[in-house]
């Protein structure tokens, strides 16, 4: 007997429609979607990074400063000294009530100035010392080189010692101009305090550069630079900064 073999499923699967027009295939669910990118927030992208966006703004500028209490305090003092001293007669008419605002404010920002926002900022302190034959003598302390000052924060150091002075100099002979004589000795001691403080960090940067500069040229002699070669160096070392530097 021979068997005939028929397909299992023939006569039970119909074919598919023929479909008209042209055919799109589907596109990837796994693409359809657009792609999600995590990008880690850090704080310091909030931070100006050049030193001219820090000069945008007072904002910028405290973004910028590596101690931005110090630095408030520096100018809150100095500022609020010659507001005091220009605002206080249209509040009040008490003339000792007044200096002693002012008096206390000028004070307060001498001691600010020379022991925390010099120390702070720049990385400078000096004070007066008396040994024990009663002489006097200026005593300057400085940072290591190795650690050098933020940028934002010397400059801005540098401009409030030398320009509040400029402006308490104004003062003093708008009220020589006015015969304004009962506020000259307040200005007086503003200028007293404002003008040790320039004195004294400017000798205490220049003292810091001279050690900088001694300590390179200490360094080439324990390098092997002796002789006719490190005289040579050395001297043309202390003679640049003095020149620069005075």
């Amino acid at each position: 007997m021979s068997a005939v073999r028929t397909p299992l499923l023939e006569g039970q699967i119909e074919p598919d429609e023929a479909v008209e027009g042209n055919i799109v295939p589907a596109s990837n669910p796994r693409t359809a979607s657009s792609a999600v990118v995590l990008t880690p927030t850090n704080r310091a992208e909030q931070m100006a990074t050049t030193a001219s966006d820090a000069e945008n703004g007072i904002a910028g500028i405290f973004r910028q400063s590596a101690h931005p209490l110090a630095l408030f305090f520096l100018f809150f003092f100095r500022t609020a000294a010659i507001a005091v001293y220009l605002l206080s007669g249209f509040f009040t008419d008490n003339y000792v009530l007044s200096a002693v605002a002012v008096v206390v404010l000028l004070a307060m920002d001498f001691w600010n100035c020379r022991n925390v926002a010099g120390r702070t900022l720049v990385g400078l302190r000096f004070w007066n010392q008396v040994d024990e034959d009663g002489e006097s003598y200026w005593v300057f302390e400085s940072r290591d080189p190795s650690r050098p000052a933020n940028a934002i924060d010397s400059r801005m150091f540098w401009i409030a010692v030398y320009v509040f002075p400029l402006l308490w100099v104004a003062l003093f002979i708008v009220s020589l101009l006015r015969f304004k004589l009962n506020f000259m000795p307040i200005v007086a001691l503003a200028l007293v305090f404002n003008a040790t403080n320039a004195v004294g960090f400017t000798y205490a940067d220049r003292d810091a550069k001279q050690r900088w500069a001694n300590s390179v040229v200490g360094a080439g002699w324990n390098l092997g630079l002796g002789g006719i070669g490190g005289q040579l160096i050395s001297g043309a070392v202390q003679k640049s900064v003095g020149r620069v530097f005075g």
